[in-house]
C-alpha cells in the first residue's frame, strides 16, 4: 500500500504576519477538507452575536500549525480559509469546481468592505491574479511562451503559444451582511499540478505549466499579499483603477460570443464598460450586460488577450 502524501506546509503564520498589518482583526485557517470555503465563512458571518451563548466574544480555537492566529466559530473579521481539498466546492451559477489535494488550490478570503459600487470586482481581483502568477514584465521578456488571461467575468485561462486557451481556475465572489457594512467572501480555485479533471468542456490547463516547481503553497503565498492589496484598492477606487489590467487580459475582445439572453444571442465581444460589464456588438448595436445575466461561450479558439 502507498504511503499516505506528507501533510502540506502551508505557512500560514507568515501569511498572518503578511497580511494582518492590512487586515487587522485577520485570523488564518487551514482545514484539509471541507464543503466549500465560501460556504463556511458565509455561514459564520450569519451566526449573529444575539444567538451565541458566549455573548458576542469571538470564539477562537487555536490552530494546529501556529499560535500566532486562531480559528473563529463565527464573526465578521476578516478571514483567510484554506481548504486542501473541497467536497462540494462551488463556481459561478451554481456549478460545481473539482479539486484534489496537493494537485489544487483552494480558499476564501472574506472581509468587510465599505462600497457603494460593486461593479466589476470579479474582474479586479482576475487581474491582480493574473499579475501576481504571470507578471507583464515576464511576458515581454519570453515572446510565445504560455500566459494568463481572463475570460470575462470570473476564469483565468492559459493561452499557449499557438493560440489555444484552457480554463486554469475560477472566482467566486459573494457577500453577506455585516452590520453597516457588507462582508464579502472572495473564493479563488486554482488548478495547481495535474490531476484527472471530469466533465471538463472548457479544457484543463495548470500552473504546473508557467512553473515546473508550483506546489499549492507556494502559490498562495505569491498570490495572497496582491490579492489583499487589490481589494483594498478596489475599496477606494473601484474598477477603474484595473480597467487597463484587465483590458490587457481580455480573451473575449474582438471574438465572436454567444450569449443566454434572447435579446442578445451573439455577437462581437468589444471589451467591458466602466462598471465592467460585457459589451456585445450586435447588429441593433452594442448592448452591455452584467455578469448576472449571461453565461459566454467562445466561437472558436482563443488567439490573443487584447493588448
Amino acid at each position: 500500500m502507498a504511503e499516505p502524501a506528507p501533510p502540506l506546509a502551508w505557512g500560514a503564520e507568515a501569511l498572518w504576519q503578511q497580511l494582518a498589518p492590512l487586515l487587522p482583526g485577520l485570523s488564518v485557517e487551514v482545514l484539509h477538507t471541507t464543503a466549500s470555503t465560501n460556504s463556511a465563512l458565509l455561514e459564520r458571518a450569519r451566526v449573529l452575536p444575539e444567538n451565541r451563548r458566549d455573548g458576542g466574544n469571538v470564539v477562537v480555537r487555536r490552530s494546529v500549525e501556529s499560535g500566532a492566529f486562531g480559528r473563529r466559530a463565527a464573526d465578521l473579521q476578516p478571514c483567510l480559509l484554506i481548504a486542501e481539498h473541497q467536497s462540494a466546492g462551488r463556481g459561478r451559477q451554481g456549478r460545481t469546481w473539482k479539486s484534489v489535494p496537493g494537485a489544487s488550490l483552494t480558499f476564501s478570503l472574506g472581509l468587510p468592505l465599505a462600497l457603494t459600487d460593486w461593479s466589476g470586482m470579479s474582474l479586479a481581483v482576475g487581474a491582480a491574479l493574473c499579475d501576481a502568477l504571470d507578471p507583464p514584465q515576464a511576458r515581454s521578456a519570453q515572446p510565445g511562451a504560455p500566459r494568463l488571461g481572463l475570460k470575462w467575468p470570473n476564469d483565468l485561462w492559459l493561452v499557449d503559444a499557438a493560440g489555444a486557451g484552457r480554463k486554469l481556475g475560477g472566482i467566486l465572489i459573494e457577500t453577506v451582511a455585516a452590520g453597516a457594512q457588507r462582508l464579502a467572501v472572495i473564493g479563488i480555485g486554482l488548478n495547481v499540478l495535474p490531476f484527472a479533471a471530469t466533465d471538463v468542456n472548457t479544457g484543463f490547463a495548470m500552473l504546473g505549466e508557467l512553473d515546473a516547481g508550483a506546489t499549492a503553497p507556494a502559490v498562495l503565498a505569491r498570490i495572497a499579499l496582491p490579492l489583499v492589496q487589490a481589494l483594498k484598492r478596489f475599496e477606494q477606487q473601484g474598477f477603474a483603477a484595473f480597467a487597463q489590467a484587465f483590458a490587457a487580459r481580455d480573451l473575449l475582445y474582438g471574438r465572436e460570443v454567444r450569449t443566454t439572453l434572447a435579446d442578445v444571442p451573439h455577437g462581437v465581444a468589444r471589451g467591458v464598460s466602466a462598471q465592467g460589464g460585457l459589451r456585445v456588438e450586435t447588429p441593433a448595436g452594442v448592448v452591455t450586460v452584467s455578469s448576472g445575466e449571461v453565461s459566454v461561450r467562445l466561437d472558436g479558439p482563443v488567439m490573443s488577450a487584447a493588448t
